[in-house]
């Protein structure tokens, strides 16, 4: 299941909110809702598959948390949507920075082409 899909039914929302306050354990987070046990247990699968959500046993008790890694695809929609752009890679910045170092160092020591001319500098006579 994508995210998307998970997102549209309200009892899925509804857990992923409780859950963003923190870990929690099916039969809480079944007490904040009018249907069964295993009908909280069936939505909160379902957000696993989705991506949205991690389960942990921890002895017979089974606790979700918040995936919000899970939600990258939904934010990366809501940005384009809102016309943001998005970050630039730290990558970029790693290029940037050694071009700036490649340029600083050829005029230092003279070689490499003055600012504009794309041409090899030339040794006046």
């Amino acid at each position: 299941m994508d995210p998307f899909t998970a997102l549209a039914d309200p009892v899925r929302r509804d857990l992923l909110r409780a859950l963003a306050s923190g870990p929690a354990r099916v039969v809480d987070l079944a007490a904040r809702h009018p249907i069964s046990r295993p009908a909280v247990s069936k939505h909160l699968r379902l957000l696993a598959e989705a991506g949205l959500v991690t389960a942990e046993d921890r002895g017979r008790e089974r606790h979700y948390a918040l995936a919000r890694s899970g939600l990258a695809p939904v934010r990366a929609l809501l940005d384009e949507l809102a016309g943001r752009r998005a970050p630039i890679p730290e990558s970029a910045f790693d290029a940037l920075d050694l071009e700036v170092r490649r340029t600083v160092h050829d005029r230092r020591t003279g070689t490499g082409a003055p600012t504009g001319t794309g041409r090899p500098q030339e040794e006046s006579a």
